[in-house]
């Protein structure tokens, strides 16, 4: 069954790419246009997606009736969220029919919220992470599927610490997606005594 994919940024761009190269039946990818006035740095998930031939969508708000209809009739198995921007709603994180999925760049539940690399700088951390999680109503919230922890050098900023989560993601998807078509792939649920959020 194919899979939907909602990513944007370096890191989604990176994450997509992974699928892809393992060969991942990608039905559609939603992304976001490019907002005016925005420093774009990184590479395009939409220019990737339609150069393998994948349909793209770019709604303005991906829980609209519209946008779960166009989701619906993918009829995916999984729904992956790679640095998408939106929050998505019970009744779109419920149509695909083998979980939705969210990689989130802190190592959690440490670090929920839309900025975890500035908040890990700013914070003088001496590492992070990559998480890939259930997604459901609350941020960065359910249970863990995979992580992996990255070291943060006394030098880098938040260009360079995302494009060394954008590597680790890859490798993480590269481990783990095996064990999500195969059904192998652990659940672990949150401490959420240790969660802090940013």
């Amino acid at each position: 069954m194919p899979h939907v994919v909602c990513a944007y940024g370096e890191v989604g761009h990176e994450a997509l790419a992974e699928l892809l190269d393992l060969g991942a039946d990608v039905g559609l990818v939603v992304t976001h246009q490019d907002a005016p006035g925005e420093k774009i740095w990184f590479r395009s998930v939409a220019a990737l997606a339609r150069s393998a031939g994948v349909p793209v969508v770019t709604p303005d708000d991906v829980n609209t009736d519209g946008s779960v209809a166009t989701i619906a009739a993918v009829k995916p198995d999984f729904l992956f969220s790679f640095y998408y921007r939106l929050m998505m709603k019970p009744r779109v994180l419920a149509l695909p029919s083998r979980g939705a999925l969210n990689l989130h760049g802190s190592y959690l539940p440490r670090y929920r919220g839309r900025a975890p690399v500035n908040w890990v700088l700013v914070n003088g951390e001496s590492e992070t992470g990559v998480t890939l999680h259930e997604m459901d109503e609350k941020p960065d919230h359910g249970a863990i599927v995979a992580q992996r922890r990255i070291a943060i050098a006394r030098d880098d900023t938040a260009l360079t610490l995302t494009r060394k989560l954008a590597a680790e993601s890859r490798l993480q998807l590269r481990e783990v997606y095996p064990k999500l078509i195969d059904g192998s792939a652990p659940r672990t649920p949150q401490d959420h005594r240790q969660s802090s959020y940013f």
